[in-house]
């Protein structure tokens, strides 16, 4: 199938939008300069058909409408990223769900993302430092070769961003440290230690990270799989 262009896809995502996707959006915080109003189940169907392009993904995210800077993440390819290329991605973020869209699709795919971590969570720009701890939790969640060692050294970055007063920065550093938590017992005591520690801090933004991860991690739940896999990998050994 011929690639499509810019202006093609433009039209695409413009012949789908709805009023009632764009007042959607607006409630779950969702702002955007320029929308169409297409949801993401949409512009999966149009990912497929499409396939990786990712100079038709640097165009459409220069766009600037939402929903094809949501395709110019699940098009993309992480091995073609550039620092520079992330950098201005991160710094033109308009909401939540670009960035995380962005750095759960894409960027923790790029062998640059976890370069990028420490220097976006000092950002000034607080979507910038969201993306950190976005990009955290997404290499936590699709990295299975990673090990251990790997994500211990976010535990400091993690410590310091828990007591961001924005909202989002401080729910994702929360959501950082619960998606680390998971992946081994290891990693689940770190996390858990960390977590009882910022639930006694101070600052009530320090609090409100550490509640709600040990709330996440302690669940009988998330215990049991925990020790699953412990019993798996001592078997391995």
């Amino acid at each position: 199938m011929a690639a499509m262009t810019t202006a093609e896809v433009l039209a695409w995502l413009e012949k789908r939008g709805t009023r009632a996707n764009r007042d959607g959006m607006a409630r779950y915080g969702i702002v955007a300069r320029k929308v169409f109003g297409v949801p993401m189940r949409t512009l999966l169907i149009l990912r497929k058909r499409i396939g990786i392009e990712h100079g038709l993904a640097l165009a459409l995210w220069k766009t600037g409408w939402y929903e094809a800077r949501l395709l110019a993440a699940l098009i993309g390819d992480p091995v073609r990223l550039t620092r520079r290329q992330m950098n201005a991605w991160a710094a033109s973020f308009e909401n939540w769900a670009d960035c995380d869209t962005a750095c759960f699709h894409l960027f923790d795919r790029s062998p640059l993302a976890g370069g990028m971590v420490p220097e976006w969570a000092s950002s000034p720009k607080m979507l910038v430092r969201r993306a950190a701890f976005a990009l955290i939790a997404s290499i936590a969640l699709h990295d299975r070769a990673a090990g251990d060692r790997e994500f211990r050294r976010y535990f400091p970055v993690m410590a310091k961003g828990a007591r961001d007063e924005a909202d989002l920065v401080r729910k994702g550093v929360s959501w950082a440290l619960r998606a680390i938590g998971g992946r081994s017992a290891d990693l689940h005591a770190g996390a858990v230690t960390l977590a009882r520690r910022l639930a006694e801090a101070a600052d009530s933004a320090s609090r409100w990270v550490g509640k709600d991860v040990l709330r996440d991690l302690e669940r009988p739940l998330v215990k049991a799989r925990i020790a699953r896999k412990a019993k798996a990998g001592a078997r391995k050994r």
